[in-house]
């Protein structure tokens, strides 16, 4: 089993920069491919971006390529999300995931953290 916990939301004004991330407890983040997702009010859990275990492969959602950039540290057994030029869609609650594939389907992902909210005002 892994645990995962996120860290780092919260309210930041349109523009700005958040920086989340994700540890785990139980087995090793470091031996699973790892995803950010989100998921606003009203609408379905939606795929960010992702990374392979071994971070030679990351991958990104469409609306947030060039603003998000997804990283690891093996050493630390954390994830990182970036967020820069953050804007009000950009509001969701955020969820950190472990699989043991990197693309985006929800279903890839054996293992969820409770997710961190951030909100980004205009």
């Amino acid at each position: 089993q892994v645990q995962l916990v996120e860290s780092g939301g919260g309210l930041v004004q349109a523009g700005g920069s958040l920086r989340l991330s994700c540890a785990a407890t139980g087995r090793p983040l470091r031996n699973y491919n790892t995803a950010w997702f989100r998921q606003a009010p009203g609408n379905e859990r939606e795929f960010v971006a992702s990374v392979s275990w071994s971070a030679s492969a990351s991958y990104y959602a469409d609306s947030v390529k060039g603003r998000f950039t997804i990283s690891r540290d093996n050493a630390k057994d954390t994830v990182y999300l970036q967020m820069n030029s953050l804007k009000p869609d950009d509001t969701a609650v955020y969820y950190c995931a472990a699989g043991a594939t990197p693309w985006s389907q929800r279903a890839n992902y054996m293992y969820w953290g409770q997710g961190t909210q951030v909100t980004v005002s205009s």
